[in-house]
């Protein structure tokens, strides 16, 4: 079992702001722990499966944050933004402010799957190269899709900046200019890199799967769901010990 903590400890933690802060929240009844008006900051409890509301919004305690979001597009995945608004700016603030990071980046102009922590050995393991985590793009393509491509894309591309050659783990396709393509790099714009390789082009480019974990259908672009224990057991299943 969990160490009991303060509730103004507790708030802190889930990124309501000061510690200072969090005890005037309580003091100004503007806090409840499930369903119960708080009344000292200084209450211990035990902070497991806890459900605090604060100024009327519901927050589930977490003592790391993992959750997918489903990216729309027009934004980017970073605090200082050059020419979009950021996600960060449609995501509740207390995950802002316990510094919530991207597990990998989309562009502006790409949807779909991201996730995202405040833990950082879990960022790591979900990133690093070593790992040849797949990702699954759903690529909607200005010309329609030929065999030859796919068997380009699946044989290896050169990329203009490296020798090494791109090689897509599966290509599936849905459609004359829809297919789905698994890839295991990250390299900057790749998978419009590698369309364009074997004479294609992207038009629109929707992130749907990382690893074993696919978004959920009822995830609605711009909204966010945690992750739970079930779902971080997938995840983990796609990174090899």
């Amino acid at each position: 079992m969990a160490k009991p903590l303060t509730l103004e400890k507790i708030l802190f933690s889930q990124g309501f702001g000061t510690r200072r802060y969090c005890s005037d929240l309580v003091y100004a009844d503007l806090v409840k722990v499930n369903g119960v008006l708080a009344e000292d900051p200084e209450e211990k409890m035990v902070p497991e499966n806890l459900l605090l509301t604060v100024d009327g919004q519901d927050w589930e305690f977490h003592e790391k944050a993992y959750i997918a979001f489903n990216k729309p597009t027009g934004y980017e995945c970073s605090h200082k933004t050059s020419h979009h608004p950021s996600i960060y700016g449609l995501l509740p603030q207390p995950l802002v402010e316990r510094g919530i990071q991207c597990v990998g980046r989309l562009d502006y102009d790409t949807t779909g799957l991201i996730l995202m922590s405040d833990d950082g050995q879990f960022i790591h393991k979900m990133t690093t190269p070593k790992k040849n985590i797949g990702k699954i793009y759903q690529i909607t393509t200005s010309e329609p899709i030929s065999t030859k491509q796919m068997d380009h894309l699946l044989g290896g591309v050169v990329l203009d900046d490296d020798p090494a050659p791109c090689f897509a783990k599966a290509c599936e396709q849905l459609g004359d200019h829809l297919l789905a393509m698994t890839i295991v790099e990250g390299r900057y714009h790749q998978v419009k890199r590698m369309m364009a390789a074997v004479g294609n082009h992207v038009a629109g480019l929707h992130r749907t799967t990382i690893g074993d974990y696919v978004m959920p259908d009822d995830l609605a672009e711009g909204e966010w769901r945690w992750l739970y224990q079930e779902d971080l057991a997938q995840l983990g299943k796609s990174i090899p010990g």
